[in-house]
């Protein structure tokens, strides 16, 4: 590590090599562990709370309430989509090359890395995903966010990105999200709405246990009509 000491003046390496620094220090199935969650682990995850969040905003009373709630979910992975497209143009105007090729004595964990650094698409997908999960219900998207944290540390433990990399995703990610969440959600709500009132695809909006509790009420408030209680129908039927 001496020979790193004139790195020592840039925030964003140092911190690299702090970070980093621990998978040297690990034992090496712990490497493989980090390496198999920060490039697989956390996103399968992020799609197991999108899951969990789906099977959760269907459960809500109110039709509308499930109807917004689906179609906010729906926005998270599309999201992501558009953030790691508009990704696309930064990275060839940037053309960062990724930090093991400029800096020596970093241990990489995971092999192919070719393209350029900035910002990190793992970064960008987990925060987009996990921004669009916490407008579609708080709690799960709380977890959401903190699992795009760890995919951000993760990233930098596996040496395949500087810190500013994966702040970059941070920010590109939430910024398309938040930013495109009420065209999307203006987009989305009435094709929703549509599936929800469709034979075959309502449940996938709503459960069914739900819809039914909701109909009870709707069903008994009906009046029956009841022949002979007006004023003078008996004085006629006498």
């Amino acid at each position: 590590m001496a020979g790193l000491a004139s790195d020592g003046s840039n925030p964003d390496v140092s911190l690299l090599y702090d970070i980093n620094g621990l998978a040297r220090d690990a034992p090496p199935w712990f490497d493989r562990v980090m390496g198999f969650v920060g490039e697989y682990g956390i996103m399968l995850a992020l799609v197991l709370v999108a899951l969990w969040c789906w099977w959760s905003v269907r459960r809500r009373d109110g039709l509308a309430d499930s109807v917004s709630g689906v179609a906010s979910l729906v926005w998270a992975p599309l999201a992501a989509g558009v953030a790691v497209l508009v990704n696309i143009p930064i990275r060839g105007f940037v053309e960062r090359p990724r930090p093991f090729n400029d800096h020596q004595g970093l241990d990489v964990l995971v092999d192919g890395k070719t393209d350029y650094s900035f910002v990190s698409d793992h970064a960008t997908l987990a925060m987009a995903i996990g921004v669009g999960i916490f407008i579609a219900h708080r709690k799960l998207g709380l977890v959401a966010i903190a699992l795009a944290f760890a995919e951000g540390f993760c990233r930098v433990y596996m040496g395949v990105h500087y810190p500013t990399d994966v702040i970059g995703g941070f920010a590109l990610g939430t910024a398309v999200a938040l930013l495109l969440a009420p065209l999307a959600h203006a987009l989305l709500t009435p094709l929703v709405s549509a599936i929800a009132r469709s034979r075959h695809g309502g449940r996938l909006v709503r459960s069914r246990r739900v819809a039914e509790r909701s109909a009870v009420p709707e069903t008994l408030d009906i009046p029956e009509p009841r022949i002979g209680s007006g004023p003078g129908e008996n004085d006629l039927a006498a």
